[in-house]
């Protein structure tokens, strides 16, 4: 356990250094949301340059995002024994080096072994086990604010990549938007080596919030074993399973689903590329106030009823989409701003309804887990839908099927406050 001691008297201080730690966090998950929507981007140059069909490079992107999820209570763990700072900049590195090295890439498996495995291992550090760390261990008060504004960061980086990607995929080659990522990646690994801390003790102060300075106690256990038992351990709570079992839908329709193939359905439509993704872009807009303002409503409000309206309007807006495909630029842009409010404003109140259930010290490597069914359910939809799309040649009954499995994850919400009662 955490030990605890009398503050020592510091020099007042205008800036918590938390809030520091919180924006290299939220820089790098930034970056890192902007390498994971490049799949979306170059689905459709690859396939002209390569003449991979979409269901090949989907399976690719559905490999990323399984690693991605199950890879995450992993991340978790190494954490905690190696510390932030070199997780971050570690992953950040690995994942420079998968893109750098896609650029030369000619085959097909290789873009399942860069793609996938290689830059899959390095979003992996760079998810949400990422932001709940360092909110829980820097800040005691604004926590779910802060929960917030770092899940937001995925939004936010669409909103600053995806235009900037697409021109540059169209206008200059997909290398060129690679390499501009490779770019921003060297940045980063720069910013977190200097500025990121492990834990407020580091900088001898308590958490934001905090009277007391709190000494971490070292890693005990195996950084392989340790997750393995704690998902024994969670797997016996019905919360466990009803928040593992929302969250696989909600990775199932966002990224797995329209982060990946909402630009190659507008393509379908005749919608260019650098135009539907500054539709995401928008998207992101929306999301960033949406997810940020869940964080907010999470510290004040039941969280279960929370989950409840966020997927039933989700669902509602994926019933619409394939209208407002069909019907043009007016409809894309209600339903951008409709569902980008939606967008991953789930994660605050699933992180909340985590740390309460499992307590500060399991939460991490609990919600880590949760996650990854979260990416799971990602991975489904990137390769299902691809899949149907061939099939049938239109996405409408991808989309309408998503659009349906919400409104079960609306369910799945409410019954977690009659199991959590229960368990307790």
């Amino acid at each position: 356990m955490n030990t605890t001691e009398p503050v020592i008297p510091q020099t007042k201080r205008k800036l918590h250094y938390g809030w520091i730690v919180a924006a290299v966090a939220f820089a790098a998950l930034l970056v890192s949301a902007g390498v994971r929507s490049l799949p979306g981007v170059l689905m459709l140059p690859l396939e002209d340059e390569f003449g991979w069909d979409r269901s090949g490079i989907s399976a690719a992107v559905s490999i990323n995002l399984v690693l991605y999820g199950l890879m995450g209570p992993f991340a978790a763990a190494c954490m905690e024994k190696f510390g932030v700072r070199v997780m971050m900049t570690t992953a950040l590195a690995l994942l420079a080096a998968g893109l750098a090295l896609s650029t030369a890439m000619s085959s097909l498996w290789q873009l399942n072994v860069l793609w996938g495995v290689v830059v899959g291992l390095g979003t992996s550090v760079m998810a949400n086990v990422l932001g709940v760390t360092v909110a829980n261990r820097w800040f005691v008060r604004r926590k779910g604010l802060v929960v917030g504004i770092l899940t937001a960061s995925a939004a936010t980086g669409q909103l600053l990549f995806l235009p900037l990607l697409a021109h540059l995929s169209v206008n200059a080659g997909w290398r060129s938007a690679v390499w501009t990522a490779v770019g921003a990646l060297a940045l980063m690994i720069a910013v977190s080596a200097r500025w990121t801390r492990n834990y407020p003790a580091d900088v001898g102060l308590p958490p934001y919030g905090g009277s007391e300075l709190v000494r971490p106690a070292p890693f005990r256990g195996n950084l392989f074993v340790r997750p393995l038992l704690t998902l024994r351990a969670a797997s016996r709570s019905g919360t466990f399973w009803l928040l593992a079992g929302s969250f696989f839908i909600c990775g199932f329709t966002t990224n797995g689903l329209i982060g990946t193939h909402l630009i190659p359905a507008c393509g379908d439509f005749g919608i260019p590329e650098v135009t539907a993704a500054g539709l995401l872009a928008f998207m992101g807009v929306f999301d960033l106030i949406g997810t940020t303002l869940s964080g907010w409503l999470s510290d004040r409000f039941d969280s279960r009823w929370l989950l409840f309206w966020y997927y039933g309007l989700r669902g509602l807006s994926l019933l619409f989409l394939p209208t407002a495909l069909d019907m043009g630029y007016t409809e894309l842009t209600l339903f951008s701003v409709f569902y980008g409010l939606d967008w991953i404003a789930t994660v605050p109140p699933t992180v909340k309804l985590t740390a309460d259930r499992f307590g500060p010290e399991q939460s991490g490597i609990v919600f880590g887990w949760i996650v990854a069914a979260h990416q799971l359910g990602a991975a489904t939809a990137a390769f299902e839908a691809g899949l149907l799309r061939e099939w049938f040649g239109s996405y409408d009954i991808a989309f309408m099927m998503a659009g349906y499995v919400c409104m079960l994850a609306a369910l799945l919400s409410v019954r977690i406050k009659r199991r959590a009662a229960a368990a307790a």
